[in-house]
């Protein structure tokens, strides 16, 4: 760097912050819970409303849904017990579960299914807004997320075939004709 002109040989031109600063989405419910949350978060110390801040602003693949069961399993804790549940995205049914304990949890949204089991459980559903006048700071919840990976889509990332490698093969059938010869048997080069 040319000390004299002080960087002058910077380039700027690729220069970009990529984290989110407000949310793509034009969701109209979406933005005024980032106006009520950016002010919660500015005015109140502690991380809580900077985190539900900060999820608001993510894209639907970052904020998956949540199922009834693994609610229910993360309240088994009897630390957890009497807590409210927080989740930044949809809670959905799970059929695989006969017993849903009572839960009270505020969520963006709940499936039909799901809202249906937690109130005849004795829980309750409540909204973002409600949970601001509840707990401003957060007081007595539990925070939870869905597993990002769970997508269909993950599986095929990275590069199928290669050793070591389990990375799904976009392949129209699997059958002994399809991506099945070289590298999958002994008989055609070798077997992986």
């Amino acid at each position: 760097i040319n000390a004299e002109y002080g960087g002058i040989d910077i380039n700027h031109k690729h220069d970009r912050k990529v984290h989110r600063t407000e949310p793509v989405s034009q969701n109209v419910y979406i933005r005024l819970l980032v106006k009520l949350y950016r002010f919660l978060a500015r005015r109140t110390n502690g991380k809580f409303n900077q985190v539900i801040l900060k999820r608001l602003f993510m894209s639907r693949q970052n904020r998956p849904a949540v199922s009834l069961a693994r609610v229910a399993r993360q309240m088994k804790a009897k630390s957890r017990e009497g807590k409210t549940v927080v989740i930044v995205g949809t809670v959905t049914d799970d059929k695989r579960i006969f017993e849903v304990p009572k839960l009270k949890v505020c969520a963006l949204r709940f499936t039909e299914g799901a809202r249906t089991r937690i109130m005849k459980a004795g829980g309750s559903c409540i909204t973002f807004e409600q949970l601001a006048v509840e707990a401003p700071l957060g007081q007595n919840t539990v925070v939870l997320q869905g597993s990002r990976t769970a997508r269909e889509t993950n599986r095929h990332f990275g590069a199928p075939g290669l050793p070591n490698s389990h990375a799904k093969p976009f392949v129209r059938e699997k059958s002994r004709n399809h991506e099945m010869a070289r590298g999958r048997r002994k008989t055609c080069g070798y077997k992986k």
